[in-house]
C-alpha cells in the first residue's frame, strides 16, 4: 500500500506547478524576501512545504493519540518554514507550532514529541535541516 504524490514545475520559482491530476495549477513567484518580485496571488515552493508539513504532523498527532488511547478534542499545527542563505548556499528551517485541545500540557508535550518520531516529514528532514517544536 502507498501513494504517490505527482507535480510539475516549468519554469522554476516563477514558473507554474500542476498536479498530475489536476488539483494543483498556479503560479509561483520568488518571495520579496529572497529578491523577487512576490507577486500577489501567487505562491512559493516553502509556503507549498510548510502547508504539507503542517498537515501530516497534524496527522501524526492525531495517530500518535490514537495509538496510545489519549482522546485529544483537537488539533491545529502551523509550519513556519523559512530559506534562507548562509556560506554555504541556501537553507531550510522549520519550526512546528502545535495546539493540542482536550489533555493537559505534559500529555500534549508528549504527543509532540512522539509524533515528531513518526511523521514522514519530520523522517524526511531529521538531520537535513534544523526542526523546532513548540507547543502553544
Amino acid at each position: 500500500m502507498g501513494y504517490t504524490a505527482i507535480a510539475t514545475t516549468a519554469g522554476g520559482r516563477n514558473g507554474h506547478v500542476e498536479s498530475s491530476d489536476g488539483l494543483i495549477k498556479f503560479d509561483l513567484s520568488v518571495p520579496k524576501g529572497l529578491g523577487g518580485p512576490g507577486k500577489a496571488g501567487m505562491t512559493n515552493p516553502e509556503q507549498l512545504f510548510a502547508a504539507g508539513y503542517s498537515a501530516c504532523f497534524g496527522s501524526a498527532i492525531e495517530f500518535v493519540a490514537h495509538t496510545d488511547k489519549v482522546a485529544i478534542a483537537g488539533v491545529a499545527v502551523t509550519a513556519d518554514v523559512t530559506i534562507d542563505m548562509n556560506d554555504g548556499g541556501f537553507f531550510l528551517a522549520a519550526k512546528l507550532k502545535a495546539k493540542i485541545d482536550g489533555v493537559d500540557r505534559a500529555t500534549a508535550q508528549g504527543l509532540l514529541e512522539k509524533a515528531h518520531q513518526v511523521c514522514p516529514y519530520s523522517k524526511a528532514t531529521r538531520g537535513n535541516i534544523k526542526v523546532e517544536l513548540e507547543l502553544l
